[in-house]
């Protein structure tokens, strides 16, 4: 599924200073942002597979340490600011209509993976943030024009994070993610399947829009080679249809 990468020099001599080597012995320390039912379940796979794990919240650190000590043990609690500034990798699991609030600063330089959808119960009954045009992730990479940008975790409910990566450590689950910039793609795959997961690479971050919340794609936790066969036929689909409705063709 592997595509030719929109990747700029810019961001890509950035992210050769920046980015965590995937040759290092030692785990990327792996932030997360949000600590709601996907954050904490990410937090909680990633200290059960024995990874650095950092979270904070918009809640303060003596509100927010209790519930993960409780259902993270292993992850330590920080305020966002401090684990944007210890950690290697950040996970985005805010609501999509909370990226404005990120401080694109802090941020720079770092690799971000982007877990947010639209949901309307969430983020409004119309999305204003993002369309069959311009992918949810590609907001956030504008947003967060001097970070490394991916989609991953996003196509997988909470809860099937979780069970699958228990109950088919023979088979691995794909994990699908899209980025812009090549330099991260080893660091992703690596992330990926340190959580348990099989990473399956879709290409620019404008592919992304196939793994979100209308697609077939969305909520598949199966293998890899299945996971290829959906992408196949994608088209076939109503969401598929609609994307060449907006687009006026597929995403090239």
């Amino acid at each position: 599924m592997r595509r030719p990468s929109a990747t700029t020099a810019k961001r890509s001599s950035r992210g050769s200073r920046n980015c965590w080597e995937a040759s290092k012995m030692a785990e990327p320390t792996i932030g997360i942002i949000g600590a709601g039912k996907l954050g904490s379940t990410l937090a909680r796979i990633g200290t059960q597979r024995g990874l650095p794990i950092l979270i904070g919240s918009r809640h303060s650190v003596a509100d927010l340490k209790w519930i993960i000590d409780t259902m993270a043990p292993g992850a330590v609690t920080l305020s966002t600011p401090d684990v944007i500034k210890q950690a290697d990798i950040i996970i985005l699991a805010i609501p999509l209509s909370s990226y404005q609030d990120l401080d694109p600063k802090a941020l720079a330089g770092k690799i971000v993976l982007d877990a947010t959808n639209y949901w309307k119960e969430v983020d409004g009954t119309v999305n204003n943030i993002s369309s069959l045009t311009e992918s949810s992730s590609e907001v956030i990479q504008n947003y967060l024009a001097d970070s490394l940008v991916a989609k991953a975790f996003n196509h997988m409910g909470y809860h099937d994070l979780e069970i699958e990566v228990d109950r088919h450590p023979d088979v691995r689950r794909a994990m699908a993610y899209a980025t812009d910039h090549d330099e991260i793609r080893p660091t992703v795959e690596h992330v990926l399947s340190a959580f348990g997961f099989d990473p399956l690479d879709m290409g620019p971050l404008r592919f992304g829009l196939l793994l979100e919340p209308g697609s077939p794609l969305f909520g598949e936790a199966i293998p890899k080679v299945d996971f290829e066969d959906k992408i196949k036929h994608i088209y076939e689909s109503d969401y598929g249809k609609k994307i060449v409705m907006a687009r006026g063709s597929r995403i090239h």
